[in-house]
């Protein structure tokens, strides 16, 4: 008798495609246009994004491929053999915070929003509290369900997304894209790095590697899974920019957001649209967040293996209470993400490659065979 295709516990390339997609769209698109427009002229964020884009993509097939070589054995087994059991529980563990950190930052920027958008006379951390004990219901359960969650999910967050971008095209002033190509290289250097941090979440390939019934397709769909995002992102940038301006997008502080109550539906069915966009990007936000609590316990269970999964959750839950409340105002909190940033370019990117390419030296054991 043939199984149920979505009961088993293996998943597909168009799994992973779509769990990185997820993991890549979350906060960051609603004040991504913000940052770019503080930093070039005009619609020159196209090009900075083009290239963090074609960046992301490379690495992320980079990653991909480096992962194939351990989907049996698993990252910290591979790592062991290639630069010690020591070094390796170093860079797991470190790779496990880095997956923590960005839980708890995706914590509080939905606290943030949300206050701002639905729940105004709300404490933030009671907002906070809130969202984190649906992530710790949901992570309590099948790592493989969360994954197959993403199917689920993902197709309404790209159709309201797409439905603010078209509703929004009337008001799209092309003037306001101009001048083209003003902006100097260093401009644009730096709006390619704000950017490739949006675009960091490819990384949850190096442990649901070992989950893949075809680990051979993994390049192709993280590729994928982060294309999606880029066109939407850029899709997003140049439609706010046409709609608000260059100037004016820098003193708004989450423009993907105030795009949806700007936008005009036929009709006039809905008002206030930006709180059922804003209630559906939770959806997206749920997904990201719920996704790095996940890989912080599948990290930290393969050098700790003798505490149970729930046991895990419910450890981890306070701590990422407390590092989500730290950050006492926005510029606390815009250090926060950046710190997480470069942590994320050190322990999920750089380590990796670098264990690999001891481990081909050295000659270790791989599964990609």
């Amino acid at each position: 008798m043939k199984s149920f295709e979505y009961g088993d516990k293996e998943i597909s390339s168009l799994d992973i495609s779509i769990t990185v997609t997820s993991m890549i769209i979350g906060v960051g698109i609603l004040m991504l246009p913000r940052e770019l427009a503080k930093t070039v002229n005009g619609s020159d964020g196209w090009i900075s994004m083009l290239a963090a884009g074609t960046l992301a993509i490379g690495v992320g097939w980079i990653l991909a491929k480096i992962a194939t070589h351990f989907s049996t054995q698993g990252y910290y087994v591979y790592a062991s053999a290639a630069v010690t059991k020591p070094l390796a529980f170093a860079a797991v563990l470190l790779l496990s915070l880095y997956f923590l950190s960005f839980c708890a930052y995706e914590v509080r920027a939905i606290a943030n929003i949300a206050k701002q958008y639905l729940f105004e006379t709300t404490p933030v951390e009671v907002i906070a509290f809130a969202f984190l004990m649906v992530n710790v219901y949901a992570v309590s359960g099948s790592r493989v369900g969360l994954i197959r969650l993403n199917i689920l999910f993902i197709p309404i967050v790209l159709l309201i997304a797409v439905l603010v971008l078209l509703c929004s095209l009337g008001m799209v002033d092309l003037k306001e894209l101009k001048p083209f190509f003003t902006t100097n290289w260093k401009s644009l250097a730096a709006a390619t790095k704000t950017t490739a941090f949006s675009l960091l979440g490819f990384e949850v390939v190096l442990f649901y590697i070992t989950m893949m019934n075809r680990p051979k397709d993994a390049p192709k769909a993280v590729a994928i899974g982060v294309l999606i995002p880029l066109v939407l992102y850029t899709a997003i940038y140049l439609v706010c920019v046409g709609v608000f301006s260059q100037l004016a997008l820098p003193e708004i502080t989450y423009p993907a957001v105030e795009l949806a109550k700007e936008m005009q539906i036929p009709g006039e069915f809905f008002e206030r649209f930006e709180s059922i966009f804003f209630t559906i990007w939770i959806m997206a936000v749920f997904t990201t967040t719920v996704m790095a609590y996940d890989c912080t316990i599948y990290g930290l269970r393969s050098l700790f293996p003798k505490p149970k999964h729930r046991t895990w959750v419910f450890i981890l839950s306070p701590i990422i209470y407390l590092l989500c409340m730290y950050p006492k105002n926005l510029s606390d909190f815009s250090k926060m993400s950046t710190f997480i940033s470069y942590e994320g370019l050190l322990v999920s990117i750089l380590f990796p490659i670098l264990i690999h390419m001891v481990a081909k030296l050295r000659g270790v054991k791989s599964d990609a065979s």
